[in-house]
């Protein structure tokens, strides 16, 4: 298991973003990817913001 979130972009269906803290935690990049996604209708923009933050800031792997 990776302690640092970097993206996967090998695993990735859009960014990385989920694949790559599926990694870091050792989970299932689906339950990660819906989380994601329950995360954004919940909270709206908020959660897409940080999103796509996440996957323009993060290092590549």
């Amino acid at each position: 298991m990776n302690r640092r979130f970097v993206l996967n972009r090998t695993d990735a269906k859009l960014m990385g973003v989920g694949a790559g803290l599926a990694d870091m935690t050792g989970t299932d990049p689906l339950v990660i990817r819906l989380a994601i996604i329950l995360a954004v209708l919940v909270t709206g923009p908020v959660a897409a913001i940080l999103y796509v933050a996440a996957g323009m800031l993060a290092p590549n792997s």
